[in-house]
């Protein structure tokens, strides 16, 4: 029989094919060819009349003094712990809380109710964080703030929020599980749904209650899916949220402490040295890290379920 060819699968596929095209397009241009930019991060990059190609060709090269500069800042160490720790918290917290409200969702018997609730949650993340941060002023202005109106009605003192470092954990923690929440517990939610009711049939035979049945039943369907998300999640270890720490806290200087995380330093750095070599090797840091996370973890689960497997 002979093989079908190149051409004749072509064919075939054509309109699927012409479906993923602007897809595929948009990864080509925005994340395969800015990836040859990464030079940058070994050169010494100047501006000439030439253009970006130009002065990327008359750089000098400088290998990794670019890479040196940046972990021996003083700002090393606080960028990488924020952006660390904040992502750790919001992978477990957000997942925690994610699976707690699609299975409260699930629980609902009116699905009138379930869609009111479900828009309700989805709302936040179709905001900006620009608009979310004027809300979050409007509660925390420190003159005219709803807060410190409260606070000043019962004879207290205000607080001058966007100068005291020690409530902005809580409150950039908050604020991003806030956001997200909604759409991650509707993709734990459809999983729900999809479940086979069988199972939750035979546990209530059984004599199970409704939190044995969430405990053996929901959590372990719901298992595999928390994994993907989870290893995704940890993939962006090093990445956070640009929105949340620059445009909520202000970027108040006071705030640095514990709101400076690594695409806030990139973007601060730029704008007020404009060194395109610090910041192309703090990016560069960042993708290789969670490249090296990402590739860890799939190892890490892999060698869990073979394990897992022989039992």
């Amino acid at each position: 029989m002979k093989k079908k060819g190149f051409w004749y699968h072509f064919n075939k596929n054509k309109m699927l094919l012409l479906m993923a095209l602007p897809g595929a397009l948009w990864l080509i241009f925005f994340f395969y060819i800015p990836v040859l930019g990464n030079v940058v991060a070994f050169k010494n990059f100047t501006y000439s009349d030439g253009g970006f190609f130009k002065s990327l060709q008359e750089s000098p090269w400088v290998g990794f003094d670019n890479f040196k500069f940046l972990f021996s800042s003083s700002n090393a160490y606080i960028i990488t712990r924020n952006t660390v720790l904040y992502n750790v918290v919001f992978i477990i917290s957000g997942l925690v809380v994610a699976v707690m409200f699609a299975i409260i969702l699930s629980e609902i018997r009116s699905k009138k109710m379930v869609k009111v609730y479900q828009t309700s949650m989805l709302l936040p993340y179709f905001l900006s964080w620009v608009i979310i941060s004027y809300f979050v002023y409007s509660f925390l202005s420190p003159d005219k703030g709803l807060v410190n109106s409260i606070l000043a009605g019962q004879a207290g003192d205000g607080i001058n929020w966007y100068n005291e470092p020690k409530y902005w954990p809580f409150i950039l923690v908050f604020m991003g599980i806030w956001k997200g929440v909604g759409y991650s517990s509707i993709i734990y939610f459809a999983s729900i749904m999809g479940i086979d009711p069988t199972y939750y049939e035979a546990a209530m035979i059984d004599g199970a209650t409704k939190w044995q049945q969430i405990k053996n039943v929901t959590l372990p369907q719901l298992a595999p899916l928390m994994t993907i998300l989870t290893i995704l999640a940890v993939g962006n270890i090093f990445r956070a949220d640009f929105g949340l720490f620059y445009q909520v806290p202000r970027n108040s200087g006071a705030l640095y402490e514990v709101t400076s995380v690594l695409d806030t330093y990139i973007y601060n750095g730029l704008t007020s040295s404009g060194d395109i070599g610090m910041a192309s090797a703090a990016g560069l840091y960042q993708s290789v890290v969670g490249c090296i996370l990402v590739i860890g973890m799939n190892l890490l689960v892999r060698k869990y379920d073979e394990e897992s497997a022989l039992f």
